[in-house]
């Protein structure tokens, strides 16, 4: 169903995990308290947003509604093209935190030490990712399929399946100190890694038949 294709597109909505040991540690007084209601404020009002959004978008243009919605309105519409210029300085001022995610894991697979990191190779790498990133851009114009194929590869991929693995592998780590409610979770967490292989699966060819 198609519908898998907008589950697919949340996903990308509440993509942080990568930014998520950085907010703690700069949070003021860092407790896990202090924290979790700051995620949870956050996340409260980014469904809110997006709800509201997407409602509103659907219900105006139906299932001639594209992939982003300032599209479907005319370039003469004021309106809109105050939302475009808005949309453009959010991207240009929120994008950095998503690169540096990026640029940092893909130091972390590629096992460069911390000694190897100085300014100019990080700025030969940004160079490179943007150059490659840009190139795709240029040659993928259909956002919807960006959005779902990444929700359904990568996005489940960090919600479903790395963290279930994570608490798994931490929970054997512990060996007999780790207490039996702790054991069945980290089961458990391996049914949720498989529903995140499914959906994703489900997710990807969806976008794919979409294009």
């Amino acid at each position: 169903p198609k519908s898998f294709i907008l589950i697919s597109m949340l996903s990308t909505a509440y993509m942080a995990h990568f930014n998520a040991p950085k907010f703690y540690t700069e949070l003021k007084d860092n407790t896990i308290k202090r924290y979790n209601t700051v995620v949870g404020t956050s996340f409260a009002l980014s469904i809110i947003t997006f709800i509201a959004i997407t409602a509103m978008g659907f219900l105006t243009f139906g299932a001639n509604a594209s992939g982003l919605i300032l599209n479907n309105y005319a370039n003469t519409d004021i309106l809109a093209s105050l939302s475009r210029i808005a949309v453009a300085i959010s991207i240009v001022f929120s994008y950095p935190l998503a690169f540096v995610g990026v640029r940092d894991g893909v130091m972390d697979l590629a096992k460069v030490p911390q000694e190897s990191r100085t300014n100019a190779n990080l700025n030969k790498l940004t160079v490179g990712l943007l150059s490659f990133i840009t190139f795709l851009a240029l040659k993928v114009s259909d956002l919807s399929f960006v959005l779902s194929f990444g929700g359904a590869t990568l996005g489940n991929a960090l919600i479903y399946m790395y963290p279930t693995l994570m608490f798994r592998s931490a929970v054997k780590k512990m060996g007999d100190k780790a207490t039996p409610s702790l054991k069945g979770e980290a089961k458990l967490g391996l049914g949720v890694a498989a529903l995140g292989v499914v959906m994703g699966a489900i997710g990807a060819g969806m976008a794919i038949k979409s294009l």
